[in-house]
């Protein structure tokens, strides 16, 4: 299988956050970052509250909890600490 390239910093951070977490290997998290964190890749609650932390931890940022509801793959949380960011 060729390896998908991450496009950028941001990217690789957040998809590095998630793959810790979920101790699930980069590149099939990167690979999977359109499918549905719970639905699709087994993630729960609490797993869900520990990736926020480490992201506003690692960005320096806060998310709102109504913000959250909203996002529910790699590509959305992605977008949305590119918003926070602006």
């Amino acid at each position: 299988m060729e390896a998908i390239e991450l496009v950028g910093d941001l990217e690789k951070k957040i998809t590095q956050i998630v793959s810790e977490i979920l101790e699930m290997d980069e590149q099939e998290i990167w690979e999977k970052r359109k499918l549905n964190f719970f639905k699709d890749m087994g993630l729960d609650s609490l797993l869900a509250l520990e990736i926020v932390a480490s992201i506003e931890k690692r960005f320096r940022i806060e998310i709102a909890e109504e913000r959250l509801r909203d996002v529910s793959t790699l590509e959305q949380t992605i977008s949305l600490v590119e918003e926070l960011l602006a």
